[in-house]
């Protein structure tokens, strides 16, 4: 069984978000040993100069190789990643199973993304869409969305 690690920089704290996660997690558990770890996200001030915004993101980046299993594939959600459609994840997927990749680990940063390190190790960048979403969202999201690519993959009829 493959394992799903989902490595993410801070908490889910609204209701709506844990129930959501807490759902697909549970639907997960058929297809794969799914793993999340949450992060802190450093503070910042209300309007954060450039600077300071690098040294959070360089802080978390830091915590965040610090939880990266050596051999797993990371998997980066970033703005500036390649767009996939469903199908084109659940090939990614599969693919990655085929080739012995045993432990698939999706990175999600805070709230002004990852550091650059972070993106650099990783073997795929994905973007979930050109618009923006609360990273909190985007976590339910990248869960849903894997859940509908082992579903794919096993020709159920959830996508259509």
């Amino acid at each position: 069984m493959q394992k799903v690690t989902i490595l993410c920089v801070g908490k889910l704290k609204e209701k709506f978000y844990t129930d959501a996660a807490a759902e697909y997690s549970k639907r997960l558990s058929r297809f794969c040993k799914l793993e999340i770890t949450e992060l802190a996200e450093e503070r910042l001030p209300e309007n954060p100069s450039p600077a300071q915004i690098e040294a959070a993101l360089a802080k978390e980046a830091a915590a965040l190789r610090g939880k990266l299993p050596p051999s797993a594939t990371v998997i980066a959600m970033c703005v500036e990643g390649q767009l996939r459609s469903s199908e084109e994840l659940a090939r990614l997927m599969s693919g990655s199973a085929d080739r012995g990749e045993s432990h698939l680990v999706f990175v999600i940063g805070g709230s002004f993304g990852l550091h650059p390190s972070i993106k650099a190790l990783a073997a795929e960048k994905l973007s979930m869409s050109p618009m923006t979403f609360p990273h909190h969202l985007a976590r339910v999201m990248l869960l849903e969305q894997i859940y509908r690519a082992y579903q794919i993959n096993a020709g159920s009829r959830y996508h259509k």
